[in-house]
């Protein structure tokens, strides 16, 4: 089984997220795609905008019919979330496997201030999505394949912004709308 990692806040997920999921599954021949909501992530210093069962929902709503996507809660406590953890998780769960961890350029650039980076580069091959001004330095015993196809400016923040104001971005999947119509989620007070 090839096999990937694909984390983040997912505050709130959106329709980048599926399509560089989709686009990995499909450059990759993945058989199955991991989106993993962030409990507690390591490298974001504020809290989420979502809760973490109000995000978890959400991207489990917008894999919904596609087979190789798959809504994994496997970060969900009161943990960091450390992408080694996560790693040892999915080890442990599918032994065999053949691990990919699907990141974008920003992130992997500063893969070396990663809790037990070295582990993590021998146990995962990188999927690195190009994003416009950054680039990166392929520590050595990492092995990286670039997903250049797809660019595509998308940004949660911005999302949360508009959601705040009362707009509704075309951005989210349908479903994900609706999770967020019914549960009240981003508005500001007043």
């Amino acid at each position: 089984m090839r096999l990937a990692l694909f984390g983040g806040t997912f505050d709130p997920i959106h329709s980048a997220h599926i399509a560089v999921a989709r686009a990995a599954a499909d450059h990759f021949a993945l058989d199955r795609v991991l989106l993993i909501p962030n409990a507690i992530p390591p490298h974001k210093q504020r809290q989420t905008g979502a809760s973490y069962e109000h995000r978890f929902a959400m991207v489990a709503a917008a894999v919904e019919g596609d087979p190789r996507l798959e809504a994994s809660n496997l970060e969900r406590g009161n943990e960091t979330s450390y992408s080694i953890l996560t790693i040892e998780r999915v080890r442990a769960a599918w032994p065999s496997a053949a691990l990919f961890f699907l990141i974008g350029a920003d992130a992997f650039s500063e893969i070396e201030t990663w809790r037990r980076w070295r582990e993590v580069i021998a146990q995962v091959e990188f999927i690195v999505l190009s994003r416009p001004g950054y680039g990166y330095d392929i520590p050595v015993g990492a092995t990286v394949h670039r997903l250049d196809s797809l660019q595509i400016d998308v940004s949660s923040t911005a999302i949360r912004r508009a959601l705040a104001a009362g707009e509704m971005p075309d951005a989210l999947p349908a479903p994900v709308e609706r999770y967020i119509r019914a549960h009240g989620l981003y508005r500001t007070s007043g």
